[in-house]
């Protein structure tokens, strides 16, 4: 397989997944699929204050050892391809002294282009607008290019919570959380929660949302499932209130005796989110760590919360597309208000597998996918801008390849294919956000 989109890709026909075995992807519609300037679903941007650590609420590297994707890793040698299209790096190698001479070449560019440099980094992505995961904009990330979405599993842990540190990730995690609500009530001049759940809604949560809303947030992201399992559960106030007034001055509670509390403030929250016209992420696919609970992220976890009446004005996206449970992830888009990225999967996977489930989800929901490069800093080597090339190259591929398929198999026109691309990669994301 070459790696450019337009070159005939080749599925071998024990393959799993619907993708036909010898598949080639149409030239003419691989060359449409470039032209389209995407909205990026899901990306933490990095600012040009070089003390920027905001663009991750919950960042891993205070994680124990681990093992990364083989595609993220720093030896990967597609990596030479995006620094030549990127960057004009005029080599086919990964030397040490050629490396070298990398750092230099984008850190001249860096200098040149100073706070225009996020933006220039979309442009070579072929991303007209990213949405920007981070606790608080920054120099260079700000509309109309970068579209806010702010992190709130800050505000469902207000008690204490050292009894949910279970994992050695879980210990890292935890302390964080706890200093980003007190950031929040930084933001809010409130010095500590208040005395009654009532109180927590009204002073703390609620302000909270509304100054995210007005601060340009377009959605509000969860990544709940590095804490927790994502099965938010019906819970009442009154048993939400017992929680929270029992350990909001002393103790600890359970795992098991906070749950409630976390369920309703996670329902609260959607309410709120919807009436402000903020979507809500969630982060649901295999993690970073050698402890994430896989089992805990699957998307299927969150079918009760999704079939909430009181949710259906909310909107919720599905980020990383729940891999690997991606089939759980259709079942639920029979939900009118359900949508799913392919963020993350284009990083880690390869363009045929991304290619096989796209092809699962365009054949029955075409309007609910959404593009995402989750562009991220991960070393010196493999920046944000290096995994937002790998996410949005791949990404491309994989919907060329799947849509091939599909013209192939006659079950699209070429003219609904390009339709399709559109949707994908722009359209569906600029309705349900709003971007004119």
């Amino acid at each position: 397989m070459r790696n450019v989109l337009g070159a005939v890709i080749v599925i071998t026909a024990g393959f799993i997944g619907p993708v036909s075995a010898q598949v080639q992807v149409d030239s003419a519609l691989a060359a449409y699929i470039r032209t389209i300037k995407a909205i990026d679903n899901h990306a933490h941007p990095v600012s040009t204050d070089p003390r920027d650590q905001d663009f991750d609420a919950l960042p891993i590297d205070g994680f124990p050892p681990f093992s990364m994707p083989a595609r993220l890793r720093g030896g990967n040698p597609e990596l030479i391809d995006g620094w030549r299209e990127m960057f004009g790096y005029p080599y086919r190698d990964m030397s040490d002294a050629h490396l070298a001479e990398l750092k230099a070449l984008k850190a001249r560019i860096y200098s040149e282009q100073g706070d225009r440099y996020p933006a220039w980094v979309l442009d070579r992505l072929g991303v007209d607008v990213q949405l920007a995961n981070r606790m608080a904009m920054g120099p260079g990330i700000a509309a109309p290019r970068f579209r806010w979405v702010a992190f709130v599993d800050p505000l469902i842990f207000p008690v204490d919570t050292k009894r949910l540190e279970t994992t050695p990730d879980r210990a890292d995690l935890f302390p964080r959380t706890a200093r980003n609500l007190a950031r929040y009530l930084g933001d809010l001049k409130v010095k500590t929660v208040p005395p009654t759940l009532q109180g927590y809604l009204d002073l703390v949560v609620r302000p909270t949302l509304e100054r995210m809303a007005a601060g340009g947030a377009v959605a509000v992201k969860y990544e709940a499932a590095y804490l927790r399992r994502l099965d938010f559960a019906p819970a009442t106030f009154a048993e939400a209130r017992a929680v929270y007034e029992r350990f909001r001055a002393a103790g600890t509670p359970s795992p098991a005796v906070y749950k409630p509390l976390q369920d309703y403030l996670f329902r609260y929250i959607g309410i709120e989110a919807g009436r402000l016209k903020m979507a809500v992420h969630i982060h649901s696919a295999d993690g970073a760590g050698g402890y994430f609970e896989a089992s805990g992220a699957d998307p299927i976890l969150l079918e009760s919360a999704l079939s909430d009446p009181r949710l259906r004005q909310t909107n919720f996206v599905i980020v990383h597309g729940g891999w690997p449970h991606t089939r759980n992830t259709m079942s639920l888009f029979s939900r009118p208000n359900v949508y799913a990225d392919f963020s993350f999967m284009g990083n880690q996977l390869s363009s045929h597998t991304l290619a096989s489930v796209l092809r699962e989800w365009l054949s029955e929901f075409p309007e609910r996918i959404l593009f995402g490069t989750d562009a991220y800093k991960d070393s010196d080597v493999v920046g944000w801008e290096e995994w937002g090339w790998l996410g949005a190259t791949a990404g491309r591929r994989a919907l060329g390849i799947a849509l091939s398929g599909m013209m192939q198999d006659g079950e699209v026109t070429r003219e609904r294919a390009q339709e399709i691309a559109r949707m994908v990669l722009r359209e569906n994301a600029a309705g349900l956000y709003r971007i004119r």
